[in-house]
């Protein structure tokens, strides 16, 4: 038997027989053309990228209707980078005057976008990185005539449940391989928010990923158990593990359908203490979804996904529409925007750059006040879409307080220019910040008296505290949510929100985290935001636990100088 350990990102357990994806085509023929041959292989690249754009917009016209939402807008951010001139003129610049051969100019130019991704400081800009691999691997299987999943597609006849092994697995991969019954997926490389992680979790279908050699490990036709739970895959384990796995597999199964029950009830402590659930989204599609969770409202809408994989810019009635159309959905529950939260790392007119260090540079806020028409344009389809129902503005990356007079002078504005135009809107809309860089929590009162509400951004306070990048793999064993020093930072935030009467919310990974939800309990919190398939698992815990007496424990354990175990809360 072996066992490797990953990331789980989709959780549950699986079990099946490996079907193991052929390796990566980046390792082609370099060579140098002919001067009286570049035409004819300029041509054959553009051909070659014309058929691939071909091949994907068959998958999008053709997708089923059950296929998950989010692999249609996928496929999409794929069509796009076949056009985009970083990908495509750069390459055809490189056979021209370099008269490289097409391979050898595509995987030059996609390297290099590449390695400007793997620098971004945002967990989802980094792994789009992952969308120019993939898109340069299909065109290379064009150019050499081979299909891209290799032996896989022999298997979508079988009725037995099969485990995909892979590399990496693409949305176009994921929608040939739609006819077999998968059960779940493992690859070598990736995160929470690679495709496989997005797909997976909306299929609800186990994942491990950043297995680092699962592909090479595994034989088709080895038998496979994976553990998303414990981020685990087990290959040809003995039978006595398979017989506890399929026990545990029952049970999970069993404890999943008994959690929708709970989808009616009030999210309530033993000792009386309400608390709110609300969902984390990136497009309105997603609202069905979070409502048949129980979600009580949208407590983070990631308005930057209406502006990634696109060559323009969204018009203001685009933008208007996708927020309309969440707050219609939700009725009157509320809904949650974020302002734009891009930086200077990547420019929305797609002209990639690296900054010095883009995790300090210029984004979020920063970005948007530096950009005044582009965030006005944001906020009149926001203001808008308040006529018809509860919105809430959230602005990302707060540093200063010069800062949010700047941001909502600027709101100030739009809102008399649209009472200017006559145009409808809530002019009680309520304005938050993201509490996510430490200088925000140290000084948080002045912060806390400016804005109507406070949002607990965990991923970046987490990494900015630590001074740890928790998808650089020779440190991210040191990203530790549990660390004293960022636990104070979240005391404090929800302390002076009480003492302002204020709401404040955790949006970050820490609030989707079962095993953390006493923890923040008893930081005395009352409110909660994360990914719609969380919300029953966490509310399970809010119905077993006693408020006030976690918020004794937590206050006590506060004094710790190491990381507090969240397991000594269950006692």
């Amino acid at each position: 038997m072996i066992c490797l350990y990953g990331r789980g990102v989709a959780s549950g357990y699986a079990m099946g027989r490996a079907v193991v994806m052929g390796a990566a085509a980046l390792e082609v023929a370099h060579y140098r053309i002919a001067p009286e041959a570049i035409d004819a292989e300029k041509s054959r690249f553009s051909l070659a990228l014309k058929d691939t754009t071909d091949e994907l917009q068959v998958l999008i016209d053709t997708l089923p209707a059950d296929a998950p939402r989010e692999l249609a807008a996928l496929l999409n951010v794929h069509q796009l980078l076949l056009s985009d001139p970083l990908l495509t003129d750069e390459t055809l610049l490189l056979i021209e005057q370099r008269q490289y051969n097409a391979e050898w100019a595509l995987t030059t130019q996609g390297q290099l976008l590449g390695e400007q991704f793997s620098a971004m400081p945002d967990d989802y800009l980094r792994e789009r990185g992952a969308d120019v691999r993939q898109v340069v691997e299909r065109v290379l299987h064009t150019l050499a005539g081979t299909g891209a999943l290799g032996n896989l597609e022999a298997f979508t006849q079988s009725d037995e449940p099969l485990i995909v092994v892979a590399h990496d697995i693409s949305p176009a991969d994921m929608i040939r391989l739609r006819g077999a019954r998968f059960a779940g997926f493992v690859t070598d490389l990736g995160g929470p928010t690679s495709h496989t992680a997005i797909v997976a979790r909306s299929m609800g279908v186990p994942a491990v990923v950043a297995l680092g050699q699962v592909r090479t490990m595994a034989r088709d036709g080895d038998f496979l158990i994976v553990d998303g739970q414990q981020a685990t895959v087990l290959i040809n384990p003995p039978a006595a593990q398979t017989r506890a796995y399929e026990s545990m597999a029952l049970q999970y199964a069993q404890s999943r359908e008994s959690l929708l029950t709970l989808r009616d009830i009030a999210a309530e402590t033993l000792d009386g203490v309400r608390i709110g659930l609300q969902a984390n989204i990136e497009m309105p599609d997603e609202v069905p979804l979070a409502l048949s969770q129980g979600a009580q409202g949208i407590g983070l809408l990631r308005s930057e996904f209406l502006f990634m994989g696109r060559s323009s810019l969204p018009s203001e009635e685009e933008q208007f529409a996708a927020y309309q159309s969440v707050v219609q959905q939700m009725g009157q529950r509320p809904v949650t925007i974020r302002t734009l939260d891009l930086g200077a790392d990547k420019t929305l007119d797609g002209e990639a750059t690296v900054a010095t260090n883009p995790a300090l540079g210029q984004r979020a806020i920063r970005y948007c006040l530096a950009r005044p028409e582009l965030f006005q344009t944001q906020l009149r389809a926001i203001l808008r879409a308040s006529a018809f129902g509860k919105v809430r503005i959230l602005i990302p990356m707060i540093t200063s307080l010069s800062e949010v007079q700047a941001a909502r002078e600027i709101i100030d504005s739009v809102r008399n220019e649209l009472t200017a135009k006559g145009q409808l809107f809530d002019d009680h809309v309520e304005i938050g910040a993201m509490v996510e860089v430490p200088a925000m929590a140290i000084a948080i009162e002045p912060f806390a008296r400016a804005f109507d509400f406070l949002s607990i951004g965990t991923n970046d306070l987490i990494q900015y505290t630590l001074g740890i990048d928790r998808a650089d793999a020779d440190v991210s064993s040191l990203y530790d949510p549990l660390h004293p020093a960022v636990l104070r930072l979240i005391a404090g935030t929800i302390n002076a929100g009480q003492r302002q009467r204020i709401p404040v919310s955790v949006c970050g990974e820490m609030a989707g985290d079962a095993r953390l939800t006493r923890l923040l309990l008893g930081l005395g919190l009352t409110e909660f935001s994360m990914h719609p398939r969380q919300l029953l698992d966490v509310k399970r815990e809010i119905l077993g636990a006693h408020s006030n007496a976690l918020r004794t424990k937590v206050a006590s354990a506060l004094n710790r100088a190491d990381s507090i175990d969240p397991d000594h809360l269950n006692d």
